[in-house]
């Protein structure tokens, strides 16, 4: 049996400049940071004349064409690998669609263990590529490449995408001390909302292949924001990084009416007014976690507990992609 874990993650800034209908002609940047929550994959070989996958449904197979899944699907095709008699298995420690990059780590962590299982273990940057490849240019999906890169690479990471698609990898050039008081100042809450991100990022991508100006624009800002987040977490300044990050989420509910809703606005607000001193939704929008940063953070999770929502405890990843066994 082989097992690969990939973590899931945070996005701090840049997020919807990393898809192919920005970077193309303006080049991409976006900040990330992989957290201690992630999707295992296990595959072995079994006695039985059929394909067997299992993630929220069971696909039992008898030919690759007729996987539902598509990102199984076209893995396996990627990895080259026919073979019937094996069986495939993904949990989650946190569940999909919830903004923190579950697609792109179900699939980094998928091809590790199909391309293992053909002994051709591969280099972290071609393995990000290859996820790449199957959600962007196989199903032509509306994603970037912040996901499976992180889920690849780990840590609290720079990646600076090139107009060719070229990505450009480096850790955060940070004091150990401040990433850690980053780490125990950041808080995550679910909002009890679950949903498929890839409409909202349709309606962007699509406006951005239409050089719509206020999209344009408004990706402009937020890499410019990235940037700037960037500056100030390895400068050590986490108030002013706070204060940007509250920034970025107005400018990213800009994108569509269906980023946030008016029950979302209620709870930023709330935690606004019990310590954060800044916030976003993570991910695409329309429900997912609200990310806070605060230096009074019992304040702030006995506000959101008031409300309803659960808090989910995390520290950042810095090994990425590994196999467990």
């Amino acid at each position: 049996m082989i097992i690969a874990r990939s973590p899931l993650r945070i996005s701090l800034g840049g997020g919807g400049t990393d898809l192919p209908s920005y970077y193309e002609r303006f080049g991409g940047f976006v900040l990330s940071a992989a957290i201690d929550k992630y999707i295992y994959t296990s595959l072995h070989e079994t006695f039985l004349d059929e394909l067997i996958v299992r993630y929220s449904q069971t696909e039992r197979v008898s030919a690759l064409e007729q996987i539902k899944h598509p990102l199984v699907r076209e893995a396996f095709k990627l990895a080259g690998i026919s073979d019937l008699n094996l069986e495939v298995t993904s949990i989650a420690d946190l569940p999909a669609g919830t903004g923190l990059g579950s697609s792109g780590a179900f699939i980094v962590s998928l091809l590790s263990v199909l391309y293992w299982q053909q002994k051709l273990p591969m280099e972290r940057i071609a393995l990000a590529e290859k996820a790449c490849h199957v959600e962007i240019d196989l199903l032509k999906e509306p994603v970037g490449k912040q996901d499976q890169y992180i889920a690849t690479f780990g840590g609290v990471t720079c990646f600076e995408i090139e107009s060719s698609g070229s990505v450009n990898v480096n850790a955060l050039n940070a004091d150990p001390g401040t990433v850690e008081k980053l780490e125990q100042n950041l808080s995550l809450f679910f909002t009890g909302y679950s949903r498929s991100a890839y409409s909202i990022l349709r309606e962007q991508d699509d406006k951005s292949r239409d050089l719509d100006g206020a999209m344009i624009e408004n990706l402009h800002r937020v890499k410019e924001l990235g940037l700037k987040i960037k500056s100030l977490l390895e400068k050590g300044d986490l108030s002013e990084f706070a204060a940007l990050l509250n920034e970025h989420w107005h400018h990213k509910k800009q994108r569509s009416s269906s980023m946030s809703n008016e029950q979302i606005d209620q709870w930023y607000e709330k935690g606004m007014r019990n310590g954060a001193l800044g916030g976003k939704l993570i991910g695409a929008g329309g429900g997912g976690f609200l990310l806070f940063y605060s230096e009074e953070r019992e304040r702030l999770s006995e506000a959101m507990r008031d409300d309803g929502l659960r808090e989910v405890p995390f520290k950042f990843d810095f090994e990425g992609t590994k196999f467990v066994v």
